[in-house]
């Protein structure tokens, strides 16, 4: 099996609600030196041997993340 991992955030400039969420908690909980937080999703794929990424690639298009306001970054796992 060939392993997969994809990172995905929201785009440059698109509102994240959950890191906003996260960094006024940081803060009202004391920890003033955070200026911002990001939250997006971690994926681990696995497939079959062989498969490229570029239909990786094609499987985040059309499911994992949604390219109008998400972007993502696919790193091969060596040895898997």
């Amino acid at each position: 099996m060939a392993r997969f991992q994809i990172f995905v955030t929201y785009k440059k400039g698109i509102f994240d609600p959950p890191g906003a969420t996260a960094e006024r908690a940081l803060v009202s909980l004391g920890y003033d030196e955070v200026s911002s937080v990001k939250i997006g999703k971690f994926i681990q794929l696995e497939v079959a041997d062989g498969t490229p990424e570029a239909r990786v690639r094609e499987m985040c298009d059309k499911l994992l993340a949604n390219p109008v306001i998400e972007e993502y970054r696919i790193e091969t796992v060596e040895g898997a």
